[in-house]
């Protein structure tokens, strides 16, 4: 089982960027396909990420592609989401997340995919 605990987040004004780590323990981390999701008050849990075992694969959302990458460094046991050119609606809590298994499929934009949670850090973008 693997414990997820996501840093980096803040405040930060419109046109800025964060970058958001994710730190594993407990667990084979390599092993995991991993993912950002956010929530933004009173929306769903939405795909931002993913990333597959080794770092080759990502996968990102229309929201964010173009604006957003998403990496990892195995020997830390470590993924990270750099963002940029932040907008006001890109406010929300960000979650790292831990998907058992190396398969890469369509359903690594799925929250059911992934079995591991981290409490998750807030982004606020002002205008």
């Amino acid at each position: 089982q693997v414990q997820l605990v996501e840093s980096g987040g803040g405040l930060v004004q419109a046109g800025g960027a964060l970058r958001l780590s994710c730190a594993a323990s407990g667990g084979f981390f390599s092993s995991y396909t991993m993912g950002w999701f956010r929530q933004a008050p009173g929306k769903e849990r939405e795909f931002v990420a993913a990333v597959n075992w080794s770092g080759d694969i990502t996968d990102y959302s229309d929201f964010v592609k173009g604006r957003c990458t998403i990496s990892r460094d195995n020997a830390k046991n470590t993924v990270y989401l750099q963002m940029s050119s932040l907008k006001s609606e890109d406010t929300a809590v960000y979650y790292c997340a831990a998907a058992s298994g190396r398969l890469w499929t369509i359903s690594t934009r799925a929250r059911a995919r992934y079995e591991f949670w981290g409490q998750g850090t807030q982004v606020t973008v002002s205008s």
